[in-house]
């Protein structure tokens, strides 16, 4: 029988119940911005198209619109037997060689699978992907894995447990070529691995041999196996489950036969090898969509995979035998809490470290809009590249390039950066030329929705860029610095002499010295909506091409809003004029970024601007401090950088070829700030 003081207990907890969970979720929000945007490297990428490859549809034509692609080829690789031919699989069905400017259909998988062979569901449905066995030459053995459905699901039985009912088995084939040399395959095929998926997503992915491995390497002739989630690892712990081939990588051996069937291999240096409830195939695990991989050729040959995440990051990770990549309990470096409602990461709990999680070594983030459901497709795929290591562009040796497929756009990050256990390393965003001018992906695609990029590497670590969009393959032939003109030898140091100055409203201005100050705010004039306040450099020549330096000071106090310094450059007149603007808002429009001014109102051209979401370049000037900062403008090219602190990567970026010519000025909108140590190089026209 409950007495008063009991009653009062319950009433007690009852209420402390319905209170801790309010605080808890007030403290333990979702991270709503996870990670910074890729920044600009100032590098861009020149693309030399080399191969267009036959159009392809999934049979039967398929309802999802991401499956209507001009072809499905993901990947590219050089077969390892010296000849040079270059391999490129088709999710629809068909596996190309290009020799030279040839090309050659050498297997129609689809064609020998027959009808229950399945790509018209789920985007890494079809024909996944083809490894060739480093002795090739020799033993004439190719590896392939695709999906099959129909009376496969009934007729075949998987090799390795499933989670539960199965939608799509992917199989895993190993393929004989009776002449090694030939165009079109001739030979025999044998399966040697099926494992059953809970869905049409997240099965078998990339499929590989380590090509760094040497004879006396455990790795030798074993081939490493992607295996997704199967769609189902954000509501279930099939990745953390070790009797569970799903969200592994795993690693056999072809020309072994102690495996589930009797037609493949354990390798005893497996991590999990005799271990119970334990499968032996196992090499790491806590994985979502393990999508692509690839091994370093110089360094220590680091292991390197690029994995699709859920709802909030995508991540590169060092994968080192037996690891544990989190998922499902972690998305990139936070926690993922499976069945919550904001489909977000949150901070990692107190004791993290007892799990032993391999965390990333680069990554970034959806950039979800907030006017979209939180738990809907963000539209991101990370797409794992390499490390470069090729002889023909010295300046990306040791990057390791990747990108993100959806939008084809294409990141890097520094290999000596990148090691397990140590802070993410940066990732910049690199820029794509063909012919010498700059454009993007998705220009080159002509598709303003999906590239869907993939990547490719030959024998002598050559990289290559795929798009299923049109079905082109470029190769990276060349790298080049943006706005690397020549500036001629034309030098002007700005005095802090008025008589070097003519400002907008010259009683707003002083000149004490070195420093050029502007003391007093200006105010909007008639006109065009433009800087309301400048002074120009009258000293020298006006330039073409033209980089100046300044060390520049906001002295409007941070507890006001809106400030902003200008770099005036290309000066015509009052109305025509580039300028940079240096501000500590970059979310809106007129603010942070490179503008022209041409007889009507300024507008934007830097690439840094996100429309969409309403931001630009991460803030130029955030406090009263002295800040160096460089323009430079190629009259040629029409090519903008500006740099900020001395940083050797550009903060802002941007191509336009209004005004060839022009003299160069400081000033602000509607602030206080000043401006010294100016020092102007270029062509004087």
């Amino acid at each position: 029988m409950f007495t008063r003081l009991s009653w009062l207990a319950v009433i007690t907890f009852v209420l402390s119940a319905l209170l801790v969970p309010v605080a808890s979720a007030q403290q333990e929000a979702p991270i709503a911005d996870p990670l910074p945007t890729p920044a600009a490297s100032g590098i861009g990428l020149e693309l030399t198209e080399v191969a267009h490859l036959p159009a392809s549809q999934p049979v039967p034509p398929p309802t999802d619109p991401r499956l209507v692609r001009h072809n499905r080829i993901n990947y590219l690789g050089e077969v390892p037997d010296g000849s040079g031919r270059l391999f490129v699989p088709d999710m629809n069905g068909k596996l190309y060689l290009l020799d030279g400017g040839a090309q050659h259909t050498f297997l129609d998988l689809g064609a020998a699978v027959g009808p229950d062979f399945h790509t018209h569901r789920g985007l890494g449905s079809g024909f996944g992907f083809a490894a060739f066995h480093p002795d090739f030459r020799r033993n004439g053995k190719f590896y392939t894995v695709h999906t099959e459905t129909g009376s496969a699901l009934t007729t075949k039985k998987p090799d390795l447990p499933s989670s539960g009912a199965t939608q799509v088995h992917g199989v895993v084939t190993e393929w004989t070529a009776s002449d090694p040399r030939a165009d079109v395959f001739s030979g025999t095929r044998r399966e040697i691995l099926r494992v059953g998926f809970a869905t049409f997503i997240h099965g078998f992915q990339e499929i590989g041999f380590n090509p760094t491995a040497r004879w006396w390497d455990e790795d030798r002739d074993l081939l490493y196996i992607a295996s997704g989630d199967g769609g189902i690892g954000a509501n279930t712990t099939v990745p953390q489950d070790l009797a569970l081939p799903q969200g592994k990588i795993l690693r056999i051996d072809p020309a072994g036969g102690d495996g589930a069937n009797g037609r493949y291999g354990i390798p005893r240096s497996n991590p999990f090898v005799g271990a119970a409830g334990k499968l032996g195939e196992i090499y790491a695990y806590g994985m979502r969509d393990p999508y692509r991989f690839s091994w370093d050729a110089g360094g220590s040959h680091k292991m390197f995979l690029g994995h699709i995440g859920e709802k909030a990051v995508d991540s590169v990770y060092e994968v080192r035998k037996g690891a544990n990549l989190g998922w499902s309990e972690r998305e990139g470096i936070w926690e993922f809490r499976r069945g919550d409602p904001s489909c977000g990461v949150f901070p990692l709990p107190a004791d993290d470290a007892k799990h032993g999680y391999t965390y990333p070594v680069t990554a970034f983030d959806h950039n979800r809009l907030a006017s979209t459901s939180p738990c809907a497709d963000s539209g991101n795929a990370l797409m794992g590249g390499f490390v470069y290591r090729g002889a023909k562009i010295p300046s990306l040796r040791g990057k390791y390039i990747y990108g993100e497929g959806v939008k084809g756009l294409l990141y890097y990050a520094d290999e000596r950066s990148m090691r397990a256990g140590s802070a993410m390393a940066v990732s910049r965003e690199l820029m794509v030329y063909v012919d010498g001018r700059l454009t993007t992906l998705k220009a080159l695609v002509n598709d303003p929705d999906r590239v869907d990029l993939r990547f490719g590497q030959d024998a002598a670590g050559e990289l290559h860029v795929l798009a299923k969009a049109n079905g082109k393959v470029w190769k990276v032939t060349g790298a080049r610095t943006f706005a690397s003109c020549h500036l001629g030898h034309d030098v002007v140091v700005g005095s802090g002499s008025a008589r070097s100055w003519a400002p907008v409203t010259p009683e707003l201005w002083q000149f004490p010295g070195r420093e050029v100050v502007l003391a007093q705010p200006g105010a909007a004039r008639p006109g065009p909506r433009r800087p309301f306040e400048y002074a120009v450099l009258t000293k020298g020549p006006a330039f073409g091409s033209v980089q100046a330096d300044a060390s520049v000071r906001l002295d409007t106090p941070v507890s006001e809003s809106n400030r902003d310094v200008i770099i005036v450059f290309g000066y015509r007149s009052d109305t025509e004029f580039y300028y940079a603007h240096l501000s500590s808002d970059n979310t809106i429009y007129p603010h942070n970024g490179i503008f022209v001014v041409n007889n009507a109102d300024r507008l934007r051209l830097d690439h840094q601007w996100d429309a969409t979401r309403s931001v630009g370049a991460p803030p130029a000037v955030s406090d009263t401090a002295w800040h160096r900062v460089r323009v430079r403008h190629c009259a040629g090219s029409g090519e903008i950088a500006v740099y900020v602190d001395g940083s050797g990567f550009p903060l802002m970026t941007a191509v336009d070829k209004t005004f060839s010519s022009g003299r160069v000025g400081f000033g602000s909108f509607d602030n206080i700030g000043r401006a010294r140590d100016l020092l102007v190089r270029g062509t004087g026209s």
